[in-house]
């Protein structure tokens, strides 16, 4: 991991987002723009299922490299509770950032004849406008993502980000299954699963900084509308997952490791 020092994990970092939006925002737009669904075919198991794959593979992808972080979200957390350098903290958001806009990059071109059809819809991130918030609860719907408040919306990515959090420290925790490190990215593609399934309505959970705001930036930037209105975009999707992967951290750490048992 550090052959090429800082540099090479940043490479890693760029690599291993832009890897999890191509294949994240990928499936937003494969199921949002299909001409075989109406609104009302729009398969949030679909959206889901796909976002855990694109965690697994970009986690295996970059984690020799980088450590996998892909998340402002875990950096900041694993900075707090597993001694990552702080000086490394800004660098990797920078990458993470960079990667995650060349992800939205990458969906643009594959799905540009699409796109292009149905008006550049937000495909990119989640909050007012979204594919999902309009397939689900209709254009108008509220300032969160469908009749959710900006509050609960916080909540929602609060606790959805915790348990992301717990899920990457569980899988790299030798103290705790016996978890081998080949299978690590599994468990943390399986947060991300669970997440949606089970928290991700009121807010589309974001659980990652960057993998909002850097498709965000991109969308605005090719045309699509709205994706800066009100103070959602700052609120519940960047801040909120920096709070919760921290609070998630501090839970594992005070339920978990001081009860796991001494390993030879």
């Amino acid at each position: 991991m550090k052959k090429h020092g800082l540099f090479g994990e940043l490479v890693g970092e760029v690599f291993g987002t832009f890897i999890l939006i191509l294949l994240g925002d990928g499936v937003v737009a494969n199921v949002g723009l299909a001409p075989r669904l109406a609104a009302g075919g729009y398969n949030w198991n679909t959206i889901t299922i796909g976002w855990a794959m694109a965690v697994i593979i970009a986690v295996y992808v970059s984690g020799g490299v980088s450590g996998a972080h892909l998340n402002p979200a875990v950096t900041l957390a694993l900075a707090v509770k597993r001694g990552f350098s702080w000086a490394k903290v800004i660098p990797y958001w920078i990458a993470q950032m960079i990667g995650a806009f060349l992800g939205a990059f990458g969906v643009y071109l594959v799905y540009l004849d699409g796109l292009k059809a149905a008006g550049m819809p937000n495909v990119w991130a989640t909050g007012p406008g979204s594919v999902f918030g309009q397939t689900f609860w209709g254009a108008g719907a509220a300032t969160a993502a469908g009749p959710y408040s900006l509050l609960v919306a916080c909540i929602a990515e609060i606790f959805g980000t915790a348990i992301l959090l717990c899920g990457v420290l569980a899988s790299g925790d030798a103290k705790n299954m016996g978890l081998k490190d080949n299978l690590g990215a599994l468990i943390v593609g399986g947060a991300v699963l669970a997440v949606g399934l089970s928290l991700g309505g009121p807010s589309g959970y974001s659980i990652n900084p960057a993998r909002d705001l850097g498709p965000r930036i991109f969308g605005a930037i090719v045309g699509t509308k709205g994706l800066f209105t009100g103070a959602y975009w700052l609120v519940a999707p960047v801040l909120m997952p920096l709070i919760g992967g921290v609070l998630g951290a501090l839970a594992y750490d005070t339920f978990i490791t001081p009860n796991l048992p001494e390993k030879n």
